[in-house]
């Protein structure tokens, strides 16, 4: 019975391993998304979205996507640009984005970092 316990024990953990793992790998994909569609935003139109909804407002994005550790599209953290020394009444609008999560990874490193 023992050595039931163990093995089941040992396989939660690695499935829990496997959940994670699969989640980071949505998280990089999101974010990869996001900053490419920032980047054309910004080769089209000469300037940052002013938020990440303008993204999906100008077709950019279908929808936001949902922070898979937060489990919402509400969560992320909008990075804004450095204002224009050229055009400083300009908004600087929206240069990178992350997640909203105060969780760690399995590498170590906040997710808000990545």
């Amino acid at each position: 019975m023992a050595l039931i316990v163990v093995l089941g024990a040992i396989a939660m953990a690695g499935y829990r391993n496997s959940v994670t793992l699969a989640q980071e790998a949505v998280l990089r994909e999101d974010l990869f998304r996001m900053r490419d569609a920032i980047d054309q935003y910004y080769a089209d139109k000469n300037k940052y979205p002013s938020t990440l909804e303008a993204l999906v407002s100008d077709g950019y994005l279908r929808a936001l996507p949902e922070d898979p550790f937060t489990k919402s599209s509400a969560t992320w953290q909008e990075i804004p640009a450095e204002p224009d020394a050229n055009n400083l009444s300009a908004e600087p609008g929206v240069y990178n984005v992350r997640s909203g999560s105060d969780r760690t990874s399995i590498q170590g490193t906040p997710y808000s970092e990545w």
